[in-house]
């Protein structure tokens, strides 16, 4: 298996529970620099592990649900 099938194959990975900043990203649909951006903002949780950063895949998932939540009190108020 090469490195990129590797790396897919662990983001796909359900059981992880700490994801790499790429991972989390690769499951948003969206870049590395602008999953950075989030985490930077406080959008996204992460959390230090040693002088690694890691984002919780429940974070992630909480992520999308505020998405979610604010596209539809968008919709209702327009």
């Amino acid at each position: 298996m090469s490195d990129t099938a590797d790396t897919a194959a662990l983001a796909a990975d359900p059981t992880l529970v700490l994801l790499t900043v790429e991972e989390a990203a690769r499951r948003l649909s969206i870049g590395r620099t602008y999953c950075y951006s989030l985490i930077s903002s406080g959008e996204l949780e992460s959390v230090p592990v040693g002088r690694l950063r890691r984002v919780p895949a429940e974070a992630v998932h909480d992520y999308v649900v505020r998405l979610r939540r604010a596209h539809r009190s968008d919709i209702t108020v327009a």
